[in-house]
């Protein structure tokens, strides 16, 4: 099955969480692309927390109702983003909810309280995301709520990472490399939403948040005059904008942002409470304007000539 060509049509429970979700066909068709005929601008777009298709076994297995299992979820991003793909730019999403597998992580960030044997030595037990419950594979959800009611064995691990952070990956890239070898240059946006007010864990924490965060690492990710127009647009929006507070940018900014070879990567999140009620995860009457500013922000930026973004150094992209 060729991955890359799967689209949003063709998955039954795209709209709606699926909490009797089938492991194997999640483990089959782990991603969605939805493609332009043809690609007509240097972004890709990327949804990596917006799934929301359940395996039975994991919500089974787990200690929390399946609005909880839910807290983590950037819900409906992928439908926010969705018109980028008439404008001719790639949308990337993940089927398989962040709970279950979080593919803006390293693809061994794991803790090692959570399984029942000792972890191969390649595998990063040490880092912040890790200490926080929040690795490769999640021991919380996003408000701090223990998921599983027992250890998990190393090998259910290795297949998560294997049949589904692998092959998003593996389509990231190769959606970016044609991206560079197209225009000379690749833009990654990668796509997420926050919770209107900062939770326990975060420095934020009790305050309310603004509208847009953009991360680029602190301007090492992606071009400044990219980061600056992006913002400048989404305020033209009349949306309120923060840069790198509280949210950076994950894994896949940095991972992929690499201005010095024409490769740039950009995290914007969006405040839930703009398009959710946050606790019933339903849909407000602002989400279709939301979903029609985003697809404005998209185009604005399209209308830009990119190509000083180009990189100086060659060799391979990653």
């Amino acid at each position: 099955m060729d991955l890359a060509s799967e689209t949003a049509a063709d998955d039954s429970n795209a709209g709606a969480a699926s909490f009797e979700a089938d492991e194997a066909d999640l483990f089959e068709r782990p991603i969605l692309v939805e493609r332009p005929q043809r690609q007509l601008i240097p972004f890709v777009f990327s949804s990596p927390h917006s799934g929301r298709n359940y395996p039975d076994a994991f919500v089974a297995g787990s200690n929390l109702d399946p609005v909880t299992l839910r807290r983590s979820e950037d819900c409906f991003v992928e439908e926010i983003f969705g018109g980028v793909v008439p404008l001719g730019a790639p949308l990337l999403q993940a089927r398989f909810p962040r709970a279950y597998l979080d593919a803006n992580r390293e693809p061994y960030e794991l803790d090692p309280t959570m399984f029942a044997e000792p972890l191969p030595p390649h595998v990063n037990t040490r880092s912040l995301r890790v200490a926080g419950g929040l690795g490769t594979i999640a021991r919380v959800v996003a408000d701090s709520a223990e998921i599983y009611r027992a250890p998990l064995a190393y090998a259910e691990a290795e297949q998560r990472i294997r049949h589904l952070y692998m092959p998003f990956h593996e389509t990231l890239r190769e959606l970016l490399e044609e991206t560079l070898a197209a225009f000379g240059h690749a833009v990654l946006i990668d796509c997420h939403s926050m919770p209107s007010v900062g939770g326990p864990a975060d420095d934020d924490n009790g305050f309310d948040r603004p509208d847009i965060v953009l991360g680029d690492r602190y301007g090492t990710s992606c071009g400044g005059s990219l980061t600056a127009e992006a913002e400048r647009a989404l305020k033209r929006l009349g949306y309120s904008v923060a840069r790198n507070n509280p949210y950076a940018g994950g894994f896949n900014t940095e991972h992929y942002g690499r201005p010095a070879r024409g490769l740039h990567a950009l995290q914007i999140e969006i405040n839930r409470a703009l398009y959710m009620d946050e606790a019933r995860l339903e849909r407000t009457d602002r989400f279709v304007q939301v979903r029609d500013d985003m697809t404005a922000f998209a185009a604005e930026l399209a209308g830009y000539d990119w190509s000083a973004l180009g990189g100086g150094v060659r060799g391979a992209a990653f």
